[in-house]
């Protein structure tokens, strides 16, 4: 009886939630830094997020495990960089000679052109999401997603980071 004690207790210590301790909260999440050719870096929260113009896809995808459907709620990508202000000295579609990086917390990164997400030319709906089927994104992190793309590879879980390049 002490045996199996002892082990359920050192099982749940070394569980990702027993590991957090009683000082981080299970839904807690790092910022998503925007930086780069930008004119003012961003360190926006969840919160700050919901305070720009919200947005709902319903999205369906493929994946390893077959086909995905979810309805997100988030905000649109193009929102987040203008936000941030891309930094070019060009007078006129500046932001088309830039990319963009996005990195999630395990490294995972894709890379898309300014041009695909202004609504001046390619208006991709690519949107920072908060929330999944009315649901905060599990662990409170935020997920890119990519309406319109048939496989979901460059939807990202628990982004971190975009650089403007």
């Amino acid at each position: 009886m002490k045996r199996a004690l002892l082990f359920a207790t050192l099982i749940s210590f070394l569980s990702p939630a027993g590991m957090m301790g009683s000082t981080q909260a299970a839904d807690s999440s790092p910022p998503l830094v925007i930086d780069g050719l930008v004119k003012q870096a961003q360190d926006l929260t969840v919160e700050d997020l919901r305070g720009l113009a919200a947005v709902r896809r319903e999205v369906t995808f493929l994946t390893d495990r077959g086909e995905q459907k979810a309805t997100y709620v988030g905000v649109l990508l193009w929102a987040v960089v203008e936000r941030a202000g891309v930094d070019d000295p060009a007078k006129k579609w500046g932001d088309l000679h830039h990319v963009m990086a996005v990195t999630a917390k395990d490294g995972y990164l894709v890379m898309f052109s300014l041009g695909e997400i202004d609504p001046n030319f390619g208006n991709a709906p690519i949107m920072i999401a908060y929330e999944r089927n009315g649901q905060p994104i599990e662990g409170g992190g935020l997920r890119l997603v990519v309406p319109g793309d048939t496989h979901g590879a460059r939807d990202i879980c628990d982004v971190v980071h975009i650089e403007i390049r």
